[in-house]
């Protein structure tokens, strides 16, 4: 039945759209963990790929490089060999499909929607370690390892390796122009690739590199790209390749022959000098780079094939410029992928570290609990709060008692027109509120000082003529207040202070003078 190629366009074109329709309302559905929004974006990509797919097939067939399309339409018009007939194309599309009908009885309609809805509810398989914990942290012990048996690193602490990985810069330059840095690199940068892949299914890593290629291209070009910078010599000629070994450390040819028979065979070949004749050979020839530019060298000095660039003076290898690219090349894609990766770094080491002080049944057992508590999350977010009675919520997100919202008095409600209407639910909060920044800031506007004679004062004519009344009784001075005890007025909060400790004294004799009969 949909053997025609018009059948498979408008089959296509559906299928698109369908699948534009089910990308848009799992993109409605706000996942309820993080492990649900993993696998989330790993179904989109599985419809966008199939998008891709089916689009790719749709412009091959609009194309029409065999002219089968075209024969076709021709087809449905009744356009023949011996000329135009409409109602024979007609009933010969009739017999076909009664003929389909006649051997198959039982076809019945597929829907679509049917199948289609069940891929909202797919679990996509997706390949993570037990250290990567489905994605929250970064294994990286095979590297790590890797890293610690090479030549161009130092013995470190995993954790430590965890800041170390991201930044290449920091490894000498001599030390990158070998294979086993290279083919270092090229595992990091394929490990973070395959990770950002699976964690990050929707980010567009080809948009992502070209942009790192742009930027890298325009930094090299100038000599400032990290780790790589043009150095300059002390004769002021600059260099753009190293030899692999610095000779500002060596002041004589014996010196420079403890390096070893390797090393100076490397660093004459990334000089393009030759690299035979006897050991102190290879030295002397080295030797006279330290103070003669390599342009000024006799051209018996340099190997075969080799060529002397004219900018800057500099005897070096095309290939080898070419590897030295490639090598800062790479290491400019790790470094950007670190950074998309930088809080997955920073949660791998606080992991690492937190698991160095426990033991195998505490991260067993925390292990456990885990994957409890990624199970229960989803199930906890969807059940609805039933709470029929309004009660204010606890600090588990959860109704708080009907018996401690009655003890509290949390049903009564006090408002404060100092606070500009501000409601105050139980008696505790209304209280407290007197202290708080909401209280002082409304006493301030009004120019009265936020005393304890104004507490359980809420509104505003009332605290403005108990502040007038307490004006009265000042005194000249402005800021002393007259308190009346007994037949006395005190002056003062600290002669108050005073007056009571006085009286107190007073009946502490007396109690004494009776007690003695003094």
């Amino acid at each position: 039945m949909s053997s025609t190629l018009l059948e498979v366009t408008r089959a296509g074109h559906e299928e698109v759209e369908r699948l534009e329709r089910l990308i848009v309302k799992d993109f409605q559905n706000e996942p309820a963990s993080s492990k649900d929004r993993l696998f989330q974006s790993h179904r989109v990509r599985n419809m966008i790929d199939q998008v891709t797919t089916t689009t790719n097939k749709l412009v091959e067939i609009y194309e029409d490089k065999d002219n089968a399309r075209k024969d076709e339409i021709a087809a449905l018009g009744g356009q023949t060999a011996t000329g135009t007939n409409v109602f024979s194309a007609f009933y010969d599309r009739l017999k076909e499909i009664r003929e389909y009908h006649r051997r198959h009885p039982a076809a019945r309609v597929v829907d679509a929607n049917e199948e289609h809805e069940e891929l909202l509810k797919e679990e996509p398989r997706i390949d993570f370690t037990g250290e990567e914990a489905m994605g929250r942290y970064l294994d990286m012990h095979e590297l790590y390892n890797e890293y610690i048996n090479s030549k161009f690193a130092e013995p470190i602490e995993y954790s430590a390796y965890l800041d170390v990985f991201s930044q290449p810069h920091k490894i000498p330059r001599k030390l990158k122009l070998t294979r086993q840095y290279r083919e270092y690199l090229e595992k990091l940068l394929e490990h973070l690739i395959y990770f950002f892949e699976r964690t990050e299914p929707l980010q567009d890593l080809e948009r992502i590199f070209s942009k790192v290629m742009a930027e890298f291209e325009e930094e090299w070009a100038k000599g400032e790209f990290p780790g790589w910078e043009i150095e300059v010599q002390e004769n002021g000629h600059v260099s753009a390749q190293p030899s692999g070994i610095d000779l500002d450390y060596y002041s004589t040819v014996e010196e420079l022959m403890e390096v070893g028979p390797e090393r100076l065979k490397e660093a004459l070949a990334a000089l393009g000098l030759k690299t035979g004749g006897t050991f102190q050979q290879r030295a002397e020839r080295l030797f006279l780079t330290k103070h003669t530019p390599l342009e000024q060298l006799d051209k018996k000095h340099f190997a075969k094939g080799s060529r002397r660039a004219e900018q800057n003076g500099v005897a070096a290898s095309p290939q080898q410029a070419e590897n030295s690219k490639e090598i800062a090349l790479t290491e400019a894609k790790i470094i950007k992928l670190c950074d998309l990766l930088h809080e997955t770094i920073v949660r791998t080491k606080e992991n690492v570290e937190k698991k160095q002080a426990l033991t195998y049944e505490e991260m067993e057992a925390e292990r456990e609990e885990e994957d409890i508590q990624a199970e229960t999350e989803s199930d906890d977010d969807e059940q609805q709060i039933y709470n029929p009675l309004k009660l204010p919520m606890g600090w588990d997100g959860k109704p708080i008692p009907y018996w401690l919202y009655k003890l509290h008095g949390l049903g009564q409600e006090f408002k404060c027109e100092i606070c500009g209407n501000h409601s105050y639910w139980g008696r505790r909060a209304y209280e407290r509120h007197f202290k708080e920044w909401r209280h002082q800031h409304g006493m301030r506007c009004l120019g009265i000082p936020n005393t304890k004679n104004f507490n359980e004062i809420t509104s505003i004519e009332e605290a403005k003529e108990l502040w007038e009344r307490i004006q009265e009784k000042q005194g000249p001075s402005g800021d002393c207040l007259f308190v009346q005890i007994g037949d006395h007025q005190v002056r003062n909060i600290m002669t108050l202070h005073l007056e009571i400790l006085r009286r107190k004294l007073i009946s502490q004799l007396e109690i004494l003078r009776l007690k003695f009969g003094e």
